[in-house]
């Protein structure tokens, strides 16, 4: 750094200084406003999509709203989501659809309920929430929960061993949903310790306002418009896609966006999501970035969890059908395998939306998402049909209307959200990596890592995509602090 340069760089105040946050999700929502709340005064968003959210996206749909992306909020203690909402009345307990939901063969046969709520205790009580003998584990989550899983199912020998595999094979996809992996297999058992769960309620839903009610909240909106950006109005640009950031300056991080416009600033959040980082990390930092950073990148994984949303004139299911979860028979399977509809296998269950009646919800994972994400509407509409015509011993009405999400698809996501992996065990990453500020010699942040999958702890949850977009405000502001202390 240039004497002028070091000149310039210690006279920057929180007046003064330039901060640009690359997206204007939950991390970067959380930034900037704390910023601001900290008496910072050049801050800047610069999102690539033509709305704010990220990964929240509430939209207008059949009775109310759906969320196409993040769907609840997971637990009570600790939860700084829950703790900034919980006196407002905004959230409750869901229905317990996922719990009770029937199970269905794919011959049409439907499990008797004493067979169900034997299979469902075992496969739960085989998730390892806390359990210490994992510390030590070296093997994935899903070798952890099928050895579990077999060595309770010998206390029910009056279960069938085909049933039970057919059950344990539809429980792996709902896990893999919730940790956003293509399969059990890749997600670290030990990891698994790490990722804490907040105590309480673990699916509170936002009734008929959807999760961008957080965001309001956070940007501190006016109630009276549902497009206002609060304390973020003039702040954020939408439609910016980044092509390069250039960190490598004497005094300055360099942004280039796609449409050619160039922006500068003295210091850069980057919250993109990590499968961006993935993609484009090689031309999207000019240096390249560290290795640690990169090992870190490389061993998390962002995988793909999809929805879909039938909407029917009136309930589809009967009322005493709490939803259903898909098993297929072997020779079913193979069969559905050699056709054009084998994405159909990951499609794990449907259950009724909180405050939307005549919606039915379902769920798929991993390769199979994917690959459903490039099909048409109507083809996707066309197999969901073929699989409830497979599987349910009534008839569904014609939806009147379907919507699917495309999570990996996006440019500006390629993926839901993150988990950890036995590779990330291997390279002896971890969150901690990609969390890491990139410094200039003075000690300086010059770039910066927000984000779900910069949180050690609450990765994959947006109480923990806030907690690091506070965590890198804090750091700034520490920053300035000490360099007053200096002065």
């Amino acid at each position: 750094m240039s004497t002028f340069a070091s000149i310039r760089s210690l006279s920057k105040t929180k007046q003064t200084a330039r901060i640009v946050i690359i997206g204007a999700g939950t991390a970067g929502i959380a930034a900037a406003t704390r910023l601001l709340e900290q008496g910072f005064k050049n801050v800047l968003l610069l999102e690539a999509e033509d709305r704010i959210g990220g990964r929240i996206n509430t939209i207008p749909f059949a009775d109310n709203v759906v969320d196409l992306g993040a769907q609840w909020c997971h637990g009570e203690e600790n939860n700084v989501v829950y703790e900034r909402v919980k006196n407002l009345d905004l959230l409750e307990a869901t229905e317990d659809h996922y719990e009770t939901f029937r199970c269905v063969r794919s011959n049409k046969e439907v499990l008797a309920d004493s067979i169900a709520d034997n299979l469902k205790s075992i496969a739960f009580n085989s998730i390892p929430e806390r359990q210490t003998e994992l510390g030590d584990y070296k093997g994935s989550l899903g070798d952890y929960l099928t050895q579990k899983y077999w060595k309770e199912m010998t206390k029910y020998p009056e279960v069938s061993q085909k049933i039970a595999e057919e059950f344990l094979e539809n429980f792996h996809k709902f896990e893999s949903s919730v940790e956003a992996a293509d399969h059990l297999y890749e997600v670290s058992g030990r990891g698994h310790l790490e990722y804490w769960l907040c105590e309480g309620e673990l699916l509170l839903n936002w009734r008929d306002k959807g999760y961008k009610t957080f965001l309001r909240l956070m940007m501190n909106f006016k109630k009276d418009e549902p497009e206002d950006l609060g304390m973020l109005s003039g702040r954020v640009l939408l439609n910016k896609r980044i092509a390069e950031i250039n960190w490598t300056g004497a005094d300055e991080v360099v942004i280039r966006c796609w449409n050619g416009e160039v922006l500068t600033a003295d210091h850069v959040i980057c919250t993109v999501s990590l499968g961006v980082l993935k993609e484009q990390h090689n031309k999207l930092f000019v240096p390249a970035l560290p290795e640690a950073k990169l090992r870190a990148i490389k061993g998390l994984k962002l995988g793909t969890v999809d929805k879909f949303f039938l909407e029917y004139a009136a309930p589809p299911l009967p009322k005493d059908w709490p939803g259903f979860c898909c098993l297929w028979l072997e020779e079913d399977l193979q069969e559905l395998r050699s056709t054009e509809r084998f994405w159909l296998e990951s499609v794990f269950g449907f259950y009724p939306v909180s405050y939307q009646p005549r919606l039915l919800q379902g769920w798929i994972i991993g390769e199979h998402a994917r690959h459903m994400e490039t099909l048409t509407e109507e083809e996707v509409l066309e197999g969901l049909l073929w699989l409830f015509r497979k599987f349910l011993p009534f008839d569904v009405p014609h939806p009147v209307r379907c919507l699917r999400t495309q999570w990996h698809a996006n440019p500006n996501f390629r993926g839901s959200y993150t988990f950890r992996t036995t590779m990330a065990d291997e390279l002896r990453t971890g969150a901690w990596d990609l969390e890491a500020p990139l410094l200039d010699v003075g000690g300086r942040p010059r770039l910066q890592f927000a984000g779900e999958a910069s949180h050690k702890h609450y990765y994959s949850t947006v109480h923990g995509a806030a907690e690091t977009g506070w965590r890198e405000a804090e750091r700034l502001n520490t920053y300035y602090r000490s360099k007053t202390a200096q002065l």
